[in-house]
């Protein structure tokens, strides 16, 4: 009996030292503009900034695209990036799946997370001409 009371308050140790580096973790505000085009592979373009703990940080943009693409389109994204616990931990490739189009205006919302286990949760306003099912990749560096 003595030994499981044991085992048991181990474990409970165990959970909680598990859990602090989850807990550092902290969260900050994403802005960026990308500009995308392309006739079967696209490419994409653009930069922005990180608000991270009170500081602003420069981002670039980069990114391909290979699949369906027909079109331009410039989209401004706005939302939150989580599980950081530096500003370089948003820095990574980012892979997402897609489709969509826009003639005019219209409006995005995507999640996405890299290699470092940043989560990007964007919404976007587009305008262009484009029309697009593939796969994408995008580059975010600090600059």
């Amino acid at each position: 009996m003595r030994f499981s009371t044991l085992f048991r308050t181990g474990l409970i140790a165990l959970a909680a030292l598990a859990i602090v580096p989850a807990a550092q973790a902290d969260s900050g505000t994403i802005r960026f503009n990308v500009v995308k085009a392309g006739f079967v592979i696209g490419g994409s373009a653009g930069q922005g900034t990180l608000t991270f703990q009170g500081r602003r940080y420069a981002l670039s943009i980069g990114g391909i695209s290979y699949g369906f693409t027909f079109g331009a389109s410039d989209t401004h994204f706005v939302g939150t990036v989580s599980n950081i616990r530096r500003p370089s931990d948003v820095a990574g490739v980012y892979a997402a799946a897609g489709a969509g189009a826009a003639i005019g205006r219209g409006a995005q919302a995507i999640v996405l997370t890299n290699q470092n286990g940043a989560v990007l949760s964007l919404t976007g306003r587009q305008a262009g001409l484009i029309v697009s099912a593939d796969l994408n990749g995008m580059a975010v560096t600090l600059k």
